[in-house]
């Protein structure tokens, strides 16, 4: 009974999770004018749409060098307009690389109400913005040895950026990452949606571009109504190049703020034309089509029968597409899944945290002063046996996905081994010893006779040295006993490796 009620217990949260995945997810919107990607990037007068920069900033067609390589260098760009909705992410796709081990002094992202300079000295913008930075330092100031480090912080434009200690006193979020000289371009995904901001990371370690992971999540965030965009860096007496290859901009909207928002009038004009264009195109195409046809009837039919074949799948084929099918939907949700459980990770920690911290500081309700002997009386809130029942039932579910996780791994394997395997002939191995030219196992029993006769040789040999030869056998020299030894280690290689062999052409038919 205990089992039945702890399965139903996991899909009931399952569901759950799934069901905020699906329900919760932002309808996405691409901003070009608060982007830029290559090729093509810059244009032949070196400026960038909808940008501009400035500094030791070098745009060219594949990225944008906002700080090179050279001591004390400092650049930047920004965006031309202000943000006309409230709802954003962001895909930063950059490098940060350098011959030395270690780098300085960072690239940062800013989202503010005015644009920073060219000069300041907060990673190459201005101190004292109004708005969110995100900072990407990979110069260790405070001698903590916790950089590479990703940091956010907000400011009100009152506060001064703590250089000595990298901002730590300041911090909103961060986490430690090492984004410096990997194989492929690391990416920073930031996403600010109803208050919340959470930034997604991929290390570059692999050219997976959806392999992100989460490094921090927090909530009651407040920025500004239409910011702007920027990316800035700056360099030391150590110099890295800071190279940013992709911006991309993406407004959120959720499904009732769709359903509200009529579209615009010029829109609809434009999506009409567009409609219109279309199905003129398709009656074109139509006639002429049937125009060659009576033209050429002959290399019609040829053409016709020929691809006949070619419309139709086989049922290895289409068993093979379902199964890419599902296995790309189960890896899109268990990624999703582990997202939401590293969010509710985070949550449950930081409940814990605060839970324990307030016991210790709990104000007494009502405002009667404590009793004596300086017991506060506590506050009741969650017990301890709920939280490590909520605990247990999030292994559970860990452990569920990873099941399905290696489940899903072994259809991969097995699927490769189909593709692998189709279109090479079926071949039928004669087993070993069975009427085959060799019987091995004949051959194994001459050679522990021969073995046998070999130690019975070397007991002799043993007694002639003792005692001399004796009368009915001839003595045995020992370069003769050699010989024989060294003829009979290489026959029982020679066996050995032909035997591996045979095994080895055995098995490429399995």
């Amino acid at each position: 009974m205990a089992a039945e009620v702890r399965w139903l217990t996991f899909l009931v949260l399952a569901f759950q999770a799934i069901h905020s995945i699906v329900g919760d997810i932002p309808h996405k919107r691409f901003e070009y004018k608060y982007s830029f990607k290559p090729p093509y990037l810059a244009q032949r007068d070196a400026t960038v749409p909808f940008w501009e920069y400035g500094g030791n900033a070098i745009a060219s067609e594949e990225n944008v060098r906002v700080a090179p390589s050279l001591r004390s260098q400092k650049g930047g760009i920004w965006t031309k307009s202000t943000t006309n909705f409230d709802w954003w992410e962001v895909e930063l796709v950059f490098r940060v690389t350098g011959r030395g081990r270690i780098g300085a002094d960072g690239l940062a992202f800013w989202y503010t109400a005015d644009k920073g300079n060219y000069d300041g000295k907060v990673f190459g913008s201005s101190d004292k913005w109004v708005g969110l930075g995100i900072f990407f330092d990979s110069f260790d100031n405070d001698n903590k040895h916790n950089n590479p480090h990703i940091s956010a912080i907000l400011n009100d434009g009152t506060r001064e950026f703590d250089h000595q200690n990298d901002g730590s006193t300041q911090l909103l979020a961060g986490c430690l990452r090492d984004f410096r000289n990997k194989p492929f371009p690391t990416r920073a995904k930031i996403e600010y949606y109803h208050n919340t901001l959470m930034v997604l990371f991929h290390n570059g370690m692999t050219n997976n571009e959806q392999d992100f992971e989460v490094c921090f999540r927090s909530e009651n965030v407040f920025l500004p109504k239409n910011g702007f965009f920027g990316v800035t860096a700056a360099t030391g007496g150590l110099a890295d190049d800071h190279d940013v290859l992709k911006f991309l901009t993406y407004s959120l909207h959720s499904k009732e703020e769709m359903a509200q928002s009529p579209p615009q009038s010029g829109e609809e004009d434009e999506q009409r034309k567009l409609t219109q264009e279309y199905q003129d195109y398709q009656k074109k195409l139509e006639l002429q089509k049937e125009k060659y046809k009576q033209e050429h009837p002959d290399e019609v039919h040829r053409k016709d029968s020929q691809e006949f074949d070619e419309w139709f799948e086989t049922d290895q084929q289409r068993e093979l597409s379902q199964i890419f099918a599902g296995q790309s939907k189960m890896f899109d949700v268990m990624r999703d899944l582990n997202r939401k459980l590293d969010e509710v990770v985070g949550r449950q920690e930081r409940t814990l945290s605060l839970l324990s911290s307030g016991q210790a500081m709990q104000p007494v309700q009502g405002g009667h002063p404590p009793p004596p002997g300086g017991q506060i009386p506590m506050v009741d809130t969650i017990r301890r046996h709920e939280v490590d029942a909520v605990l247990a039932n999030q292994r559970e579910m860990v452990a569920t996905i990873r099941e399905v996780k290696a489940f899903v791994g072994e259809v991969h394997q097995r699927t490769a081994s189909i593709l692998q395997n189709q279109g090479k002939p079926v071949a039928h191995v004669q087993p070993v010893g069975a009427g085959g030219s060799f019987d091995f196992q004949q051959l194994s029993n001459e050679f522990r006779d021969s073995l046998n006769s070999l130690k019975r040789d070397m007991s002799v040999v043993a007694n002639a040295q003792k005692g001399g030869c004796p009368t009915q056998q001839p003595c045995l020299s020992t370069t003769v006993f050699l010989i024989f030894l060294g003829i009979q280690l290489v026959i029982l290689i020679g066996y050995y490796m032909y035997r591996d062999s045979k095994e080895a052409q055995a098995k490429k038919f399995f």
